[in-house]
């Protein structure tokens, strides 16, 4: 039963899109306990204060949904096929489409709905990057790729510029092996590449020096020791990324609301300096770049341009 209902979800992930789909069962995480209690203590987060909140449940997913059994752990493709002018203000290429959060969660409704509805009715909960989940560390113990230096979940086939969610239910499935070999080996181009040496040994992110965090978790004004190494990024930062060499292996996407507004493509430097809160609110509307709202981008420009 176990067997034919895990084969059921995993083909109904692939067939909504998803990349991978892998399950763990759901339990304690014992070794990302003292990391992240570590990692806290560091002040690593800088002003993401959200972090320390909830601290059990980040560690326990039965604490979230009662009787929790699995956490069905998916990835899900956005890697563009075309990219912005190289000389502009840079926007990660994760938000060029549409906001990821409701996009994936709808369809992990769509998921949660099919258990339902084929093996039973079960209880559980969709996690698209908005809950205390600590993503990487289910979707690696579900054996869908590995922690790479910078941080961030590698598949071979793949790469890293995927978004990851997770379905906790009180359903019991057949687990994956966790993949124990991080094929990083001796590459240390992330942390090389890395302008304000915000990756530390032992996969670890100094948030506070991080390009992405300084252009939309802080709040404040950007400190001065950011100052001539953003390398024009405005909203969030792919450098580690885009030097990875397994990134070499990333394909375009197929998910068409995660296509980008073709005229944010050909911004001029210029063209952002000047854009309006109306034009900001056209195109961003349904975009994850809301986050910093017009006053932050505005901001990153500013610093940037300065």
């Amino acid at each position: 039963m176990k067997s034919n209902h895990t084969k059921l979800i995993k083909q109904e992930a692939k067939r909504l899109g998803f990349l991978d789909c892998g399950i763990a069962k759901a339990t304690f995480l014992e070794e990302e306990a003292p990391r992240l209690e570590n990692w806290l203590k560091n002040n690593f987060h800088g002003e993401m204060q959200y972090m320390e909140n909830n601290f059990d449940k980040r560690l326990d997913p039965r604490l979230l949904v009662d009787g929790a059994k699995s956490v069905i752990s998916l990835s899900y493709n956005y890697y563009p096929e075309k990219q912005q002018n190289s000389n502009t203000y840079k926007i990660s290429k994760y938000a060029y489409g549409e906001d990821y959060h409701f996009v994936i969660k709808e369809k992990l409704k769509e998921l949660l709905q099919f258990i339902n509805d084929e093996i039973g009715e079960i209880s559980g909960r969709c996690f698209v990057d908005s809950a205390p989940v600590l993503e990487r560390a289910w979707a690696e113990k579900a054996g869908l790729g590995w922690n790479g230096k910078h941080s961030l979940l590698i598949q071979k086939q793949q790469g890293s510029f995927f978004f990851l969610a997770e379905l906790i239910v009180d359903l019991e499935l057949e687990y994956n092996q966790q993949i124990t070999t991080n094929h990083c080996g001796t590459c240390t181009k992330c942390i090389d590449a890395c302008p304000t040496e915000a990756i530390l040994p032992n996969n670890t992110i100094d948030a506070k020096k991080c390009i992405s965090y300084a252009t939309i978790e802080l709040k404040d004004s950007i400190p001065s020791n950011f100052k001539n190494s953003m390398e024009n990024w405005m909203f969030g930062c792919d450098i580690c990324q885009d030097v990875c060499p397994w990134n070499r292996f990333s394909k375009p996407h197929q998910e068409p609301l995660f296509h980008p507004n073709e005229e944010v493509l050909q911004f001029s430097k210029q063209d952002w300096e000047e854009i309006t809160e109306e034009t900001f609110k056209k195109i961003f509307k349904k975009s994850a770049v809301k986050r910093t709202k017009f006053a932050g981008l505005q901001r990153n420009i500013q610093f940037l341009k300065d």
